[in-house]
């Protein structure tokens, strides 16, 4: 979700994290987290973006459930079936 965001949103709208940080309320650090991946999108972060963005929670909240099924299955070893 963060590399979207980045290069979805906040390269074309030509804002720096540190613009929308400040837009959100939020912390630089929080928000570069997110975009490093380094940190996931809550529901609250989620709402946020949404608002800003014109965007709806769902996207974001979908993407970061992409990326975490994407990473468990990396490292997942598979259960026999009963």
């Amino acid at each position: 979700p963060g590399e979207v965001l980045l290069k979805e949103f906040l390269e074309p709208l030509n804002l720096s994290q540190r613009q929308f940080a400040e837009h959100l309320g939020w912390t630089y650090a929080r928000l570069n987290e997110i975009v490093n991946m380094r940190r996931g999108v809550t529901a609250d972060s989620a709402l946020s973006f949404a608002e800003s963005l014109g965007t709806e929670p769902e996207f974001w909240l979908n993407i970061q459930q992409s990326w975490d099924l994407w990473r468990a299955r990396q490292t997942h070893t598979a259960v026999t079936p009963l």
